[in-house]
Formats: structure tokens, sequence, C-alpha cells
């Protein structure tokens, strides 16, 4: 890999930024006359992110759930997103979706894959019915690298009112988590949506955020050739290929519905 092309992706202003996405939650509340901001806290960078993005100016206006499934999330996980609570002081609930996944369960076939985007989907269904309750907009909390591939649950973690770090890749999120001051510990742990056991995103994708993002850096800020992002990045061609492969298949994900062209008869 190219160190320079990572230099390059990490090297940005988060002052800036931050005071960019405070002012785009500033806007979007006033716009849609809301209320308050509510997002899904994991344990993880990205949603760590989001709750300390929010506890700067909106502390009292911010809801987190937590919301594991007690049969597959580490406790670790929902031990790193209490602390979070405790360091942030942003109002939350705990609530464990297993019950609700089982009572699913009881009446569908099993498919594991299938379920763990049931839990995503479970999730988003409890985070819009408190935004419905106390008119809040639901935060998501998808990265630029994680939006490109497509790596979220459509409708489910892929769901929401608006989307505050979409622009950064996961490079960059790890970096502005720096400058917020997420503690080391969750900056440092493995990327996963936990949808089911042991589920850690590198693993699943066969690849390494840092190729993720020098690949997709390479490919949409620099508009640069597959042949051309090979020489830049030193990254194996058919690594870059599945990047694009994954982009492409998953175009559907980042698409509104689609409908029959009335025109083209």
């Amino acid at each position: 890999m190219n160190q320079e092309i990572i230099d390059e992706i990490k090297n940005q202003d988060y002052s800036s930024i931050t005071s960019t996405i405070e002012n785009f939650l500033e806007e979007q509340m006033e716009k849609n006359h809301a209320e308050g901001l509510i997002l899904g806290l994991s344990g993880g960078i990205d949603s760590a992110v989001l709750a300390y993005i929010c506890k700067r100016k909106f502390a009292n206006k911010t809801t987190a759930l937590i919301m594991p499934d007690t049969a597959i999330t580490p406790k670790t996980e929902t031990d790193d997103a209490l602390k979070m609570i405790s360091l942030t002081g942003i109002q939350y609930k705990l609530l464990d979706i297993n019950p609700i996944v089982n009572e699913y369960s009881m009446y569908l076939e099993p498919n594991e894959r299938a379920k763990g985007n049931l839990r995503a989907r479970v999730r988003t269904n409890i985070l819009y019915y408190y935004a419905n309750a106390k008119n809040y907009l639901v935060l998501g909390s998808s990265d630029k690298s994680e939006y490109l591939i497509g790596y979220f649950t459509k409708f489910g973690d892929g769901a929401s009112d608006i989307t505050p770090i979409v622009s950064l890749y996961k490079l960059q999120v790890r970096e502005i988590a720096k400058y917020l001051g997420v503690p080391e510990n969750v900056i440092l742990k493995k990327s996963s949506p936990h949808l089911w056991k042991d589920h850690e995103a590198e693993n699943e994708l066969g690849i390494s955020y840092e190729e993720v993002d020098s690949i997709l850096y390479c490919l949409f800020e620099k508009k640069l050739s597959t042949e051309d992002t090979q020489k830049t990045t030193g990254i194996e061609m058919s690594t870059i290929e599945k990047i694009q492969e994954l982009n492409k298949n998953s175009e559907h994900k980042r698409l509104p519905a689609q409908k029959p062209d009335r025109d083209s008869r």
C-alpha cells in the first residue's frame, strides 16, 4: 500500500469538519421542526463519533438507544456504549432486542444472514418509534467507505433521516474520533455491525479498511482508472476489482425505489 495516499486521506481539518457537521445538525433540526436527535449507539466507532459530536451542542436534545441482541452481542460492546454515555452525558435507553428477534424467528424459515439483517431492521424500527414519539430526527451512522461498498443493511442501519458522517472515509472517522476524544479502545477495536456471532467487518470483506479507503479514494476522489489506482496504491488488481464490484452491486441500496419509465414506450 501507498502510505502517502493513506496520509492524504487522513490529513484533514477535523475542527472545521466538526463545525460543519454541528451546523448541519442545527440546520436540519430547524428545517424539519424537530425537537432533538436520536441514534443507535453500538459501542463501535461510527456511532461513537455521532454521540461525541452531539454532546458538544445538543447533549440535552440527544437520545442514544443501546440495542444489543444479548444472544450474540459481546458484553464488551454494551459496556463500551454505556461508558460513552457516562462520558458524554447524553440521555439513553438500553433495550435487549433478543426477545423481539426470537419472536420473529418463530414464524420465519431459518437463515442466519437474513436473521442478521433482521436485527439491523429491528433496531431501526425501534429508533423510528422513539423518533416518532419525541419528534426527533434519526441519525444514520454510515461512513463513506461503507456507503460506497454497500456495507450496510437496506432499511436497517442504512435507514435514517440524516447522515452526518457519510462524507468521511473510515480512516477519517478514526481521526475525527481522536479529535473528539473518543476512548482509544473504541478507536482501535475491529469494526463490526454484530449481526451474528463473531462478526467482524474486515474478516467478512476480506480487505482491510486501509485498502478499502485507498482504492475508493483513488477511484472516487482522484477519478483514477483501475489501472492507475493499482499503480498508485500498489494494491492487487483483484482487490480493486472486488471493491468496484461491491460498489456496482450495491447501487440499489443507495437509490430510491425504482419505477418503470412510461416515456420509454
